[in-house]
């Protein structure tokens, strides 16, 4: 049985690491998932996924409660990963195309990705899309997020995600259908 996280805060002013435990049984797994569906490689999200809970670790006794426990982990998660992406385009040494191939490719050889033809076409595009595009098209379509959360954790407006939600989505199908 999995505590609320309503307990598991209560239980972190009792017991730091066994809510923490607790915390990490629930959360690391989905948060996992979505760092990894944009940065694509594996050690990449570890890495990340390390970094997140640290940072949730340090912070947490400072957790106010003004947004959802689920929300405050998720948005950590994703500016962690957008940090990374952007860090990682400054310093990049090859092309944002070479980049992007060589990102293709792990698609093509991962396990993570192990998907038919069509679900290793939808990761590839999805490689194409800028980075807010593919964040929302992510947490809408394979976390199965509300507009409402993923505003909560963007701080974007529901109107703007349901718009980069709406192109992201024509940008896949012209993408999948016309082979890029």
């Amino acid at each position: 049985m999995q505590l609320s996280d309503k307990d598991i805060l209560l239980l972190f002013q009792q017991d730091k690491s066994e809510a923490f435990r607790l915390l990490l049984s629930k959360y690391q797994k989905p948060i996992y998932h979505l760092i990894r569906r944009m940065v694509i490689d594996h050690e990449d999200a570890n890495d990340l996924i390390q970094d997140v809970f640290i940072k949730v670790w340090n912070k947490l006794d400072k957790f106010r409660g003004e947004s959802k426990l689920f929300t405050w982990l998720y948005r950590i998660a994703v500016n962690e990963t957008l940090n990374f992406i952007n860090k990682k385009k400054r310093r990049a040494i090859i092309s944002f195309q070479e980049n992007e191939h060589k990102l293709s490719s792990k698609i093509d050889n991962s396990n993570e990705f192990s998907g038919d033809e069509i679900q290793k076409k939808l990761q590839k595009a999805l490689l194409k899309l800028p980075n807010k595009q593919r964040l929302v098209f992510n947490m809408k379509y394979f976390e199965e997020l509300t507009y409402h959360q993923i505003s909560d954790i963007t701080g974007t407006s529901i109107g703007a995600l349901k718009a980069n939600y709406h192109h992201a989505v024509q940008k896949i199908e012209y993408m999948i259908l016309n082979e890029y």
